[in-house]
């Protein structure tokens, strides 16, 4: 991200009188971290949740550490924000009230997308001095339910869902951002839709950062109009084009689903965003509800459909053994083959970010929107456009001043804008305006989600974490390593899981 310096020297004096309102209430936030002690449960063995939510964005097995900066600004005017007047610790920060403080924050952000965190907050960490250190880590959910039953959660954590905010607030992990955060803001910069997955017991205890759409199909453009290709308006016309290209002799589908811990929500991903196309949005919401079984007919259904597609003859490249032992992040690869290896490819926006690059220079060799371009995944008529979506959220286990400046940024339009201008990202925050988006593959994103006809949040990050993130996810394996003949009993065995 570039800097961007701050050109008004009005904000200087708005972030240093709004701190001159926020001493006091700093202070008696300290006293109050001083004289209470987080509680945390024991250790009683290490967590299996071991599946963890791409984004659930993805992960290249790799860990990253990246300071987003530590020095102080020489004044406090050194970054271009707006503070809302309801953020009096980010005012507080921008004044040079937390010069000298440290705060960590833990993502499952790595490589291109860590960096691209990291960078974004830079600019906020060099305006107030605050030592902002960001790790991103593979086996994610299993290394941060670790640290948190161990008593050494990180001060803020980034999580795809919803389901496991609620489980950490439940066991009183987490601090209770109604409790000092003007949450009316918040109300303002997000639709309700998401505002309401940050709650838990009607208390806020989250704030959405990035969100993602998940129905697209990616494929290769200069081999797709060659081909004589043309992009699907329906489900029946992308089985159509399924079929023509195996009678050309191609391989329709890229699928892998390997990711470590998280193994499996590729699978997930399929079921839910197939759900949305042959069933009406309330069986979805009675399904994530679990207000009908797991294993309902309409799911049951949904699931088939998916296992035609993945394990028909041909249809997918490696077949089911690839599918189940290849990295999420290789995918695609073949794509870029010549002819390709296989076509079509459905996945977030973040894809391009393990696409090939040079050996040498570790730049990418193929570009978003011209090598590769992707298209809504059709519902059953060219008018029906269901949405599948989904999001990451901070949480915060540490109350101490510095922590709430950092929250109260990460709530802003501002904190969002470096990863924007580097491409890649969308944020649920809706005062940034629609021209912000310059890139291919977030402008296309944009315009699917202002021309959905349904929109629903991923329903395994919705679901108890132990079902969402846990037997839905191993359940998907075992189903893949059938190749889809135990469907059935894979089901069935979720809803028995499910806690009572």
């Amino acid at each position: 991200m570039t800097k961007r310096t701050r050109l008004l020297a009005a904000l200087l004096l708005l972030a240093l009188a709004a701190a001159g309102c926020v001493n006091d209430a700093a202070d008696d936030g300290e006293d109050e971290a001083e004289a209470a002690e987080a509680t945390e449960a024991p250790v009683d063995e290490e967590a299996d949740l071991a599946e963890e939510g791409a984004d659930e964005a993805t992960e290249a097995p790799a860990e990253a550490t990246e300071e987003a900066g530590s020095e102080p600004a020489e004044d406090a005017a050194a970054l271009d924000a707006e503070v809302p007047e309801g953020y009096t610790h980010l005012a507080a920060a921008l004044a040079g009230e937390y010069e000298g403080t440290s705060v960590e924050i833990l993502s499952q952000w790595v490589e291109a997308e860590g960096e691209n965190f990291s960078a974004t907050l830079a600019d906020f960490a060099e305006a107030t001095g605050i030592d902002i250190t960001t790790e991103g880590i593979t086996d994610y959910e299993t290394v941060l339910n670790v640290r948190v039953e161990g008593g050494d959660a990180p001060d803020i954590a980034q999580v795809a869902q919803p389901g496991l905010m609620q489980e950490f607030a439940s066991a009183g992990h987490l601090v209770n951002l109604s409790d000092w955060m003007d949450v009316e803001q918040l109300s303002t910069d997000y639709s309700e839709a998401w505002t309401d997955l940050t709650t838990y017991e009607d208390d806020t205890y989250g704030v959405f950062f990035r969100a993602n759409t998940k129905s697209i199909v990616w494929y290769p453009v200069a081999a797709f109009e060659e081909a004589g290709y043309e992009i699907p308006e329906t489900w029946d016309d992308l089985i159509g084009l399924q079929d023509q290209i195996l009678a050309d002799g191609g391989t329709p589908w890229c699928i892998t689903m390997e990711h470590g811990d998280a193994t499996g929500w590729v699978a997930t991903d399929w079921i839910e965003d197939v759900l949305l196309r042959t069933a009406e949005p309330e069986v979805y919401d009675q399904w994530v509800a679990h207000e009908i079984p797991f294993d309902s007919p309409e799911v049951l259904a949904a699931a088939e459909q998916v296992g035609e597609i993945w394990f028909g003859e041909g249809h997918v490249n490696g077949g089911g053994t690839a599918i189940g032992a290849t990295f999420v992040g290789d995918a695609m690869n073949p794509t870029f083959e010549e002819p390709p290896g296989c076509w079509l490819h459905r996945q977030a926006a973040w894809i391009p970010d393990f696409w090939p690059t040079d050996p040498e220079t570790e730049e990418p060799l193929y570009t978003p929107g011209e090598d590769a371009a992707f298209f809504f995944l059709p519902g059953e008529t060219p008018e029906d456009r269901p949405v599948l979506g989904s999001g990451d959220m901070f949480i915060m286990f540490d109350d101490r001043p510095e922590v709430r400046a950092v929250m109260e940024y990460l709530a802003t339009a501002d904190a969002a804008m470096g990863w924007i201008e580097a491409g890649g990202f969308i944020s649920p925050n809706s005062s940034i305006p629609p021209e912000a988006y310059s890139d291919y593959a977030s402008s296309q994103q944009a315009e699917i989600l202002a021309d959905a006809t349904v929109l629903r949040f991923d329903a395994s990050d919705s679901m108890p974490a132990e079902v969402g993130q846990g037997s839905f996810w191993s359940g998907m394996v075992d189903w893949v390593a059938a190749e889809g003949g135990n469907t059935d009993q894979v089901f069935a065995d979720i809803e028995a899981s499910w806690p009572s």
